[in-house]
């Protein structure tokens, strides 16, 4: 059957996946630590990974577990006046980094999305954040791992299938979701959400 078969492949890649806990911490703690001082989460990817970088601000905006303040968690692919304006005027290959241009902080966070690592407009937008002075995370698959090694933090899922990079880059941004909640409420500033 299809979803056994998935599940199995799933399972093995989650299995594969242990050896990225190093990595992965060191984007919570990245993440985390730019949040407790006051800076910003900037986050894009195509396709899938786009709609990752959507999640992650929604969880960082609205909430992961925790009753907590709102964070500010931004996702660039979002605006579509700016996306098709910079498509069209300049090329594709802007339209995450003049974003960041735009907005981008020393001190924010560059939290990219890329299964393949080769996608140009996210390797654009993160040399314009090394530029701009913010930490850059970048999430990928086994493709991307030798481009990885540019940025502050490269976490790297040990498969080339795209669905399982995905699926493990869903983990990623809940693990680091989850490091911000307990960092937040460690620092006794959870507070409490409205609704």
């Amino acid at each position: 059957m299809i979803w056994h078969r998935h599940l199995a492949e799933m399972a093995e890649t989650v299995e594969k996946a242990r050896e990225m806990a190093s990595s992965v911490e060191k984007a919570a703690k990245v993440v985390a630590n730019a949040l407790l001082s006051g800076r910003r989460v900037f986050a894009f990817g195509n396709g899938g990974s786009a709609t990752q970088s959507q999640h992650l601000a929604a969880e960082l905006v609205v909430r992961y577990q925790d009753d907590r303040r709102a964070l500010p968690g931004i996702a660039l692919t979002t605006d579509t006046a700016i996306l098709t304006a910079c498509a069209n005027d300049y090329d594709f290959e802007s339209i995450f980094s003049r974003q960041v241009e735009a907005l981008g902080l020393p001190g924010d966070v560059a939290f990219a999305l890329t299964t393949s690592g080769r996608s140009p407009n996210v390797l654009k937008a993160l040399a314009a954040a090394k530029e701009r002075g913010l930490t850059t995370v970048f999430l990928t698959g086994e493709r991307g791992r030798g481009e990885a090694a540019r940025w502050d933090v490269g976490v790297v899922v040990p498969s080339a299938e795209t669905a399982h990079v995905q699926e493990i880059h869903l983990a990623v941004i809940h693990a680091v979701c989850r490091a911000v909640d307990e960092s937040l409420a460690a620092a006794g500033g959870a507070g409490s959400a409205t609704r």
